[in-house]
């Protein structure tokens, strides 16, 4: 999918997410969210902080300025403690102004900053115009950690297609190290057909699914309901994702 259309995409996806968070109440963004350690209002500060780092990367694209997308992990964390706290209203016009600027951001980069290298916060490069695609996963993903009535399931198509993809792409091309419990396996989408073999050798472990219920797996958005796998035994916990490309 065309990163120009995945903009759009993101403004539908933040629209869903601003409809879950009014439903709210303070005292529920007081509560856990399906990250370890995190309410829910981490995860919504995490939201709008995520779309003004990605922001940083844009404007580094435009002005060949470096502008690092996080100070630091430690200010990226004390940004979240300090804004977890705030009221309903307050997190939920952070997250869909920050998500505004964001995307009013790509809207008007020039067309000739879209492949200029940046780098994201865990060291590596990539073309601006990957910074789209880095937010479309945040968005999904982090909206399912709400823990507040959107799921997997609730993810459009276009999403899953894309980041199934990326994700089986992604993991081939990881280290057999850095590849975990999965080293080994073969992972088949059932509706796509799409596969990734991670080491797999004939006879050896097999895992499958529709591409929505792989993605909620090895995204660890679920815990592998409606993923088989063969020989039957425990389904292997995936490593932590989403993984560097295999692209940059």
């Amino acid at each position: 999918m065309d990163w120009r259309e995945v903009i759009d995409e993101l403004d539908s996806g933040v629209e869903r997410i601003v409809r879950t968070l009014s439903k709210l109440s303070d005292q529920d963004l007081r509560a856990a969210s399906a990250l370890p350690g995190w309410s829910r209002g981490h995860v919504a500060t995490h939201i709008a902080r995520n779309a003004d780092s990605l922001w940083n990367l844009l404007e580094w694209a435009r002005t060949g300025v470096e502008i690092p997308q996080y100070p630091s992990l430690d200010a990226r964390n004390a940004a979240l403690d300090e804004g977890a706290g705030r009221g309903r209203d307050e997190l939920t016009e952070d997250v869909r102004a920050t998500a505004a600027r964001f995307t009013e951001q790509a809207r008007t980069l020039p067309e000739d900053a879209w492949n200029a290298p940046v780098e994201a916060m865990g060291g590596w490069s990539h073309p601006a115009w990957y910074t789209v695609y880095r937010r479309w996963n945040e968005v999904e993903a982090h909206h399912v950690d709400l823990a507040a009535g959107y799921g997997p399931a609730d993810w459009p198509e276009p999403y899953v297609r894309w980041s199934l993809g990326g994700t089986l792409a992604d993991m081939v091309a990881l280290p057999e190290k850095l590849r975990g419990e999965l080293a080994g396996l073969r992972i088949t989408a059932t509706d796509s057909g799409e596969a990734a073999d991670l080491g797999w050798t004939p006879g050896g472990p097999e895992a499958s699914g529709s591409g929505r219920a792989l993605l909620g797996w090895l995204s660890g958005r679920t815990d592998g309901s409606g993923v088989s796998v063969r020989p039957d035994g425990r389904l292997p916990v995936p490593p932590p994702w989403p993984h560097r490309p295999a692209d940059f």
